[in-house]
Order: structure tokens, then C-alpha cells, then sequence
């Protein structure tokens, strides 16, 4: 069945009429008139019943016509967004953890906007947590999200560069002097941690045995936030390097040792699809990052 021989049997709908449809068509009344027989006997259906000159649906008909009008449709705008790729405009949404690599993201962003400008982003900061309730309900196209995390549910890029551990402190503290936070150094004090599931797991993962034992006094979905509770003497912020800008600040990060480092990914659910400006990003992150587009579920 080739969408010529839809064409033709859509034009004799509308006409109601071989010779006009024909003429409409530029072909001749037989080819037309052939190629319709064809169809019904592909079909096994009679689509027509004819009455001399007159013609007239059969039931069979007015659905199979119903259909082609769809398919036809369909077609007519696939061939007008291909032909206007130039033209592809959307929403980006993108939800993200706090991560020094969003940078890669921003960069990928600006080569977007200049190649689509009807392209808009949509960016909300978050953790692994709502992140995923997102993109499983479709509010986000894309995640980006801390390393280590559950992946199975999710198509993945990783992005590159890593960000280390470390704890957030004022300068006047007595941590804020030392060039790096050990273990001992942990041990009884209040600790602000991220509210991302799993993070005291991690912890043991990092530790194992050695875990120290400090108090964890707060959580925090923002480090913005959490920054203003170390200026108030709340407790120490475990987090990663480069959020938080303490330059002429009260205060400081000091690096975890042993180093402990994190990467993170950009994520987006398997089986589902993108939108075209969706796709538009992930083409441009992949090709500015030279990773090839993963095969996808």
C-alpha cells in the first residue's frame, strides 16, 4: 500500500467523482480507476459502491477513509518538520543537582539557542530525589544527577570532569585552618548533610567500618541554604567543591582525606520519547562532549 495509491483514493472521497479526482490528480481516469480496484482487493474490502457514474462509500469505506485522512496527515507533517528543521522551537526542561558540571550543560545550552533561538530552558535546581519523581511523571525531559546513583530505570550520559567532598565551615573555625578534614576530625560534630536518599549509606560506602560518628543536625535540598546555616554556627555542610562561592565570604571549604571525588550524569527515562528540542540538546551535548549517543530503550 503506497501512500500515491492513499492519495488517490482520498481525492475520490472528497470528489465523489473518478474524472474530477482525476483531473485533479493530473493522471488518467484509468489509472486512477485501476488503482483503486487494487486497493480493494489488497484491503479485501469493497470501499465503493458504484452506480454508473455515481460512487458512494461503503461502510468499510467511510472508516478506511477516516484512517487515510489521519495517515496522510501525519505524513504531511512529518515532511513539514523535517523540511523545517530550522524552525524547531519547545521546552527544555531540565532539572539539576548542584554541580560544577552544569557548566557543560550552559555551554551546550548557548550552542542550542544560536542554532534553534525559539528553543526556551527550563531549569529547576533539585536533588536525586525529585529529579526522578520528575522525569518518571514528565515533568523534566532531562536529570542531571550526582554520582553514584540508581541507574537502571534511566538512559545515561556521563558528563565530564568530578567534584570533590568536603565540608563547608566558617573561617573562624578551627577546621577552616587545616588543608584537609579527616576522619578523627568528624567525630562528634554537628553535620549538615544533603537530604538525597542514600547519603548516610554512602557514607558507610565511603568508610566502611571506619564511618565516624558525628551528628547529623540538618538536611538540605539547596547548599545555598544550607551555607546560611554554617554562617549561623548550626553545623559544618558536607557537600562538594565549587557550588558555593567563599570568596569574600565567612566561609571556606575544606577537602575531605582520604579524597573522595563524584562525577555526575544526565539522565532521562528509557521508553519514553523526546520532544524535538529535547533531541536537539541531547545531539549538541553529545557531540560537545564527543560521546556517542547511547542506545536507547
Amino acid at each position: 500500500m503506497e501512500l500515491r495509491v492513499l492519495r488517490y483514493f482520498q481525492a475520490v472521497v472528497t470528489e465523489l467523482n473518478i474524472s474530477r479526482a482525476a483531473e485533479r490528480l493530473h493522471v488518467s481516469q484509468p489509472t486512477i480507476s485501476r488503482q483503486l480496484k487494487d486497493l480493494e482487493d489488497e484491503l479485501g474490502v469493497v470501499l465503493f459502491e458504484r452506480n454508473g457514474r455515481h460512487i458512494q462509500l461503503t461502510s468499510s469505506g467511510e472508516y478506511f477513509a477516516n484512517q487515510t485522512n489521519q495517515i496522510l496527515a501525519l505524513t504531511d507533517k512529518t515532511l513539514a518538520n523535517v523540511n523545517t528543521a530550522k524552525e524547531i522551537s519547545g521546552t527544555l526542561a531540565l532539572g539539576s543537582a548542584e554541580a560544577r558540571s552544569f557548566l557543560t550543560i550552559a555551554q551546550s545550552i548557548k550552542k542550542l539557542q544560536r542554532q534553534y533561538p525559539k528553543i526556551k530552558t527550563n531549569l529547576t535546581s533539585s536533588n536525586a530525589n525529585q529529579i526522578r519523581a520528575n522525569l518518571k511523571s514528565g515533568n523534566l525531559d532531562f536529570g542531571i544527577v550526582m554520582e553514584p546513583t540508581d541507574k537502571h530505570e534511566f538512559n545515561f550520559i556521563r558528563l565530564p570532569g568530578e567534584s570533590r567532598w568536603g565540608l563547608l565551615v566558617p573561617r573562624q573555625s578551627r577546621l577552616a585552618s587545616q588543608d584537609h578534614i579527616s576522619l578523627d576530625d568528624l567525630k562528634d560534630q554537628n553535620i549538615i548533610t544533603s537530604a538525597q536518599h542514600g547519603m548516610l549509606d554512602q557514607l558507610q560506602n565511603w568508610y566502611g567500618d571506619s564511618t565516624p560518628q558525628f551528628n547529623v543536625v540538618a538536611t538540605y535540598n539547596l547548599l545555598y541554604n544550607a551555607s546560611l546555616l554554617v554562617s549561623a554556627g548550626v553545623g559544618y555542610a558536607l557537600c562538594v567543591d565549587g557550588i558555593i562561592n567563599t570568596n569574600q565570604s565567612d566561609l571556606t571549604f575544606v577537602p575531605l582525606t582520604p579524597r573522595i571525588t563524584t562525577g555526575t550524569s544526565l539522565v532521562w527515562p528509557k521508553g519514553q520519547r523526546l520532544s524535538t528540542a529535547a533531541n536537539a540538546f541531547l545531539v549538541q551535548l553529545a557531540k560537545d562532549i564527543e560521546q556517542p549517543l547511547p542506545i536507547t530503550d
